[in-house]
């Protein structure tokens, strides 16, 4: 098999559109399929801040459940799912977008975008490891221990990275660089974090280039292990990247 692995799109359809067509895809149907059977993988993140979420979730649906698509949830596809259920969630941190788009739909189509999205993340698994290559796709990150384990712990991990439990001046968690300790032979591809390259410390690659802070739509190819992105349409907002 061969993979495109997604970067976090944060409702950014135009992008993800745009990079399709980048990586050789052609549409039918209003679905892009690649001429030599080329599966996307999505690491997660696929809504908020962006302009169109809804259409996001509207587009991964339909490759997962028509195509043969993959997709792993993110910490954004986590609280959405949240606030679908009716449970208590804060309207911020770019949840808000997603929640305007939804209340701005008439009853019927809320229905139906909220029951994709709930089977979209109830479906998924937390990590992929990806036949033929052995890569792992985790939405931020996960350590070689844990490759195909699950808990609670791993999940808190896969979702926010290696949080201490500390928080920036700005609110955001203080997270542990854990690709620095990473050991292990096989590619780990996440995003979660916005760099403004694809970021590569030993075997890891971190593919969210920041298309919703005015960066890149990135997609990893494997097993080439070639970058391809495409630039954003959104203003630029350099403090929203992590590293040079």
């Amino acid at each position: 098999m061969t993979y495109d692995v997604i970067g976090d799109v944060h409702g950014c359809l135009p992008e993800l559109v745009q990079l399709f067509e980048e990586l050789g895809y052609n549409w039918s149907d209003g679905l892009p399929l690649h001429p030599d059977g080329r599966v996307p993988v999505f690491v997660g993140d696929i809504t908020d801040r962006g302009p169109d979420s809804l259409g996001c979730i509207r587009l991964v649906y339909r490759l997962v459940y028509e195509q043969n698509a993959l997709y792993v949830p993110g910490n954004h596809c986590n609280k959405l799912y949240r606030f679908f259920l009716g449970n208590p969630v804060q309207e911020k941190h770019g949840l808000e977008t997603t929640a305007a788009e939804y209340r701005n739909l008439p009853g019927k189509e809320q229905q139906v975008v909220k029951k994709k999205f709930l089977q979209l993340y109830e479906e998924a698994p937390l990590h992929l490891i990806l036949q033929d290559t052995g890569a792992v796709v985790a939405h931020a990150g996960i350590k070689e221990e844990d490759i195909g384990r699950q808990s609670r712990r791993i999940e808190t991990f896969i979702l926010y990275g290696d949080i201490t439990g500390e928080k920036l001046p700005d609110g955001r968690p203080v997270r542990r660089d854990w690709a620095q300790d990473y050991k292990g032979s096989r590619w780990i591809v996440y995003g979660h974090t916005p760099v403004k390259t694809p970021r590569f410390v030993n075997k890891t690659v971190n593919i969210d280039t920041g298309c919703v802070f005015g960066g890149k739509l990135t997609a990893f190819r494997l097993p080439e292990e070639e970058v391809v992105s495409v630039s954003s349409s959104m203003p630029y907002i350099e403090e929203k990247f992590r590293y040079d």
